[in-house]
């Protein structure tokens, strides 16, 4: 009888356990992958511990700082409170993700080394992300707008303001360009 009771109780914890876990299958810059995650465990967690993306920083945790900023179909998100489970099926980009297939910077991650806008660097994977957002929104903004579009970032140490003018340097190039390819005169 107590035998019996016991394989019931390792039977019901096997159950729990195996609950505890999921397979989440998703698609990270470009290349199909599939893990086994906790399912309590965030995307920042699974990027880091599963995939070696360092790029997405943990530094707050709960949403604020904007350093985990990723792109999840083609849009920005806080990877430390968007949970991993949530990630199947999904396309992800990190700034591992933007580089060129020779290790080139993409234009953003240059603009952002010609402006000055890296310094101690935490940050700049959240903000090149949100600026790829930005960019692939094929918007024009004013620099108000893009001010606001990049509060959800904090810097302790480059006062934002060669972030901005990176991230609005961009969208200058990007305008030029298209109306280049249109064949405009600017």
């Amino acid at each position: 009888m107590q035998e019996t009771k016991i394989k019931e109780m390792v039977k019901r914890d096997l159950a729990c356990q195996k609950r505890q876990f999921a397979t989440v299958r998703c698609t990270i810059n470009g290349r199909e992958t599939e893990t086994v995650v906790d399912v309590r465990a965030s995307l920042a967690d699974m990027l880091r511990n599963e995939y070696n993306l360092t790029s997405v920083k943990k530094g707050c945790e709960v949403g604020e700082c904007g350093a985990c900023n990723v792109i999840i179909d083609g849009k920005c998100f806080n990877s430390c409170i968007y949970m991993a489970i949530w990630a199947d099926g999904k396309n992800i980009r990190t700034v591992e993700g933007l580089v060129g297939p020779d290790g080139e910077l993409s234009e953003i991650q240059r603009l952002f080394v010609e402006e000055g806008a890296v310094q101690c660097g935490f940050c700049t994977p959240g903000f090149l992300m949100t600026a790829t957002a930005i960019l692939e929104s094929y918007r024009e903004y004013t620099r108000e707008e893009l001010k606001k579009l990049l509060s959800g970032h904090l810097c302790r140490c480059t006062g934002y303001e060669n972030i901005l003018n990176a991230v609005e340097k961009a969208v200058s190039l990007q305008k030029t360009a298209s109306g280049s390819a249109r064949g405009e005169d600017h």
